[in-house]
């Protein structure tokens, strides 16, 4: 009886300890299961090779998700097109915690569709990155100064949509192809006879030359230049060189003599006061009275002489016929004195038959 009654306890204690097991395992597993998370898409063009599901997915470093789906776009969306009518994209989605990139509650929060959104035209994108040397990449989150091109998308993402921007190695493997297309386009064989040639050139050039008059015409320059060295009076060019400093440091003296004359100083001041007073005649309001005084009266000039321009022009060529006759007078007072006083000469007499 005593037996029975200690498998009993013994059972007893099992499902306590199993139960109490499942308590514990279901309270600390509690706050994963109902936390919050937010399914986000993006789409490559080009391989995911080392990704795969359950890869990680980090914000500059840190962890806030992971990859959940790798297909395409073509077996989600663009259903009603035609294959050759499809976008060929890499759909990948991951699975984020909110409260790791902002909160439901902090300013920012980047898994709202709208801040979603402005956060992407500041720059927000998703790439490959890899994971050390063992071919395995996950997928890292970060700004992108200044924001690449988003691929062309015609339909309307079921979850909160990240465009994705193109790997540090596809962009180096990109690099490396065109650089290879470009050596591809370079004919080496024509470079290599132009180089040839080229050489020939030189060489021909180099032979043709007379390095024995080469040289006997520099020693002659040389030669040349020694007399014209010896021939230099150096104590001569030494002494004009002092007297020029000499005459120099005069003038540096004279000069500083007139900066530091008061009168120099003091022009600023009398510039400064010489703009005080324009300032005060500008703004005097009898200077504007002044001047509409001016233009009334040039206005009248105007019409003055603007109704009188006939009358002037009349009385000048009266001058001039005035002019004309006392010249005229003058003339024949200087062939004929007698005529200014006695008048014209007498008519001679008439002989008779």
């Amino acid at each position: 009886m005593s037996q029975k009654a200690n498998y009993f306890k013994l059972g007893l204690f099992v499902i306590g300890a199993v139960v109490a097991g499942v308590v514990v395992l279901v309270i600390i597993g509690t706050g994963r299961w109902f936390e919050r998370k937010v399914l986000i898409e993006t789409y490559f063009k080009e391989s995911v090779q080392g990704l795969d599901v359950g890869s990680r997915f980090k914000y500059r470093g840190v962890t806030i998700g992971e990859v959940t789906k790798i297909t395409f776009t073509y077996t989600r969306y663009q259903l009603d097109l035609p294959m050759n009518q499809r976008q060929r994209y890499v759909l990948v989605e991951a699975q984020l915690q909110p409260r790791l990139v902002g909160g439901r509650a902090a300013a920012g929060d980047m898994t709202d569709p709208k801040m979603g959104k402005l956060e992407v035209e500041k720059g927000l994108r998703v790439r490959l990155a890899p994971q050390g040397i063992t071919g395995t990449n996950y997928l890292e989150m970060d700004y992108i100064d200044p924001p690449p091109p988003t691929l062309p998308i015609f339909w309307e993402p079921e979850h909160l949509y990240i465009p994705s921007a193109p790997s540090t190695v596809t962009a180096i493997v990109n690099a490396a192809q065109d650089i290879l297309e470009k050596l591809h386009r370079i004919d080496f064989e024509a470079t290599i006879t132009r180089l040839d040639k080229l050489l020939d050139v030189t060489t021909d050039r180099i032979g043709g030359i007379d390095t024995r008059k080469l040289a006997a015409q520099t020693e002659t320059t040389l030669a040349k230049l020694d007399r014209a060295l010896d021939g230099l009076d150096t104590r001569k060019v030494s002494d004009e060189a002092v007297a020029l400093l000499s005459e120099m440091r005069k003038t540096n003296a004279a000069l500083k003599e007139q900066l530091d004359n008061p009168a120099w100083r003091k022009i600023p001041e009398d510039a400064s006061a010489a703009m005080v007073s324009v300032r005060k005649l500008v703004s005097d309001p009898k200077l504007a009275k002044t001047i509409a005084d001016l233009e009334r009266i040039v206005g009248r000039f105007d019409r003055l002489f603007g109704s009188q321009d006939a009358d002037i022009a009349t009385t000048f060529e009266n001058l001039r016929q005035i002019t004309d006759n006392l010249r005229d007078l003058t003339e024949d007072a200087k062939r004929y004195p007698g005529s200014v006083i006695f008048g014209a000469p007498p008519k001679p007499l008439e002989r008779k038959p």
